[in-house]
């Protein structure tokens, strides 16, 4: 029987889009992005309450689709076509160059591997369509190619047997394949009312998965079964993750991005973060081991 949930504005900040929440536990904060205004955002989390405090960001001039951390609490953020690392004294280090700087494509979610080992993919900003890709970045600063061939590539998670969860947007389509052997991939399931956007996994390995477009997160087993809906009330729902020193409170991330005046007044939560209580906890995130 799928279980059905109601999520609550976590503050009164909107975001034209919000993404990539990710808990920090050793600092107890909340790390999440506004794509568009490219900014990184730092806040505090009141389980209790629900609610979240900004205390803390970093802009950018460049569009910004994710950020993570290293355990010293070392930022890396994919900003436009390239990753950079701001140190804790606020310094910033270019650290690769993952697209081309003539092609119209940014990168955009991105998440931390078992190993600590960063993986980003990207999207494009014009009409072409299967030249994505998704890459992980190596501790010399190589780059690595997982996938070639996507159109918006978006977000991503490791269940402890080594499966690999990614998901291409576009299509709708949640892959999944053997982390040893990522080009060997499959489609787990493919949605269609609405696009699959931000995912995260939970302790018992089941993924929610943020639908744009469709007001809400789908809760899915590992099979593919629909588990659980948890309503956000904003159309544009994107992304998610589990924080809290418990990791019991699922943070949604949404945005104010492609809805018109009339989609707006009557979704007036759009762009907020969002909390829910679903019954379930997550598992911690790998810190980043930082590149040389």
């Amino acid at each position: 029987m799928t279980r059905y949930f109601q999520a609550h504005a976590a503050g009164a900040d909107a975001y034209i889009l919000g993404e990539g929440p990710l808990w920090d536990p050793d600092r107890n904060r909340l790390l999440w992005v506004d794509i568009v205004a490219g900014v990184v955002f730092a806040g505090t989390l009141e389980p209790e309450a629900g609610t979240v405090v900004v205390t803390e960001s970093w802009p950018f001039t460049t569009t910004v689709g994710v950020v993570v951390t290293a355990a010293d609490g070392t930022l890396l953020v994919a900003g436009g076509q390239t990753l950079t690392r701001i140190d804790t004294d606020g310094t910033r280090t270019e650290l690769a160059r993952v697209l081309p700087g003539h092609t119209r494509s940014r990168l955009n979610d991105g998440a931390v591997d078992p190993d600590g080992r960063f993986v980003v993919g990207s999207l494009a900003q014009d009409e072409r369509q299967g030249q994505e890709v998704l890459v992980r970045l190596e501790s010399d600063r190589g780059l690595t190619s997982i996938d070639t061939d996507l159109n918006l590539s978006n977000g991503m998670d490791w269940a402890p047997d080594g499966t690999f969860y990614s998901v291409d947007t576009v299509p709708g389509v949640v892959w999944a394949r053997d982390y040893a052997a990522p080009k060997e991939r499959r489609e787990l399931l493919r949605i269609t009312d609405g696009d699959p956007d931000g995912l995260t996994l939970d302790r018992d390995g089941n993924l929610w998965i943020a639908i744009w477009g469709g007001g809400r997160v789908e809760c899915r087993s590992p099979g593919g079964e629909l588990l659980a809906v948890v309503e956000t009330g904003a159309p544009h729902t994107t992304s998610v993750a589990f924080a809290g020193p418990a990791l019991d409170v699922l943070v949604i991330t949404s945005a104010t991005d492609g809805l018109d005046a009339k989609a707006l007044a009557e979704a007036p939560d759009s762009g907020r973060l969002f909390t829910a209580d679903v019954g379930v906890s997550g598992r911690a995130t790998p810190y980043w081991n930082p590149v040389l």
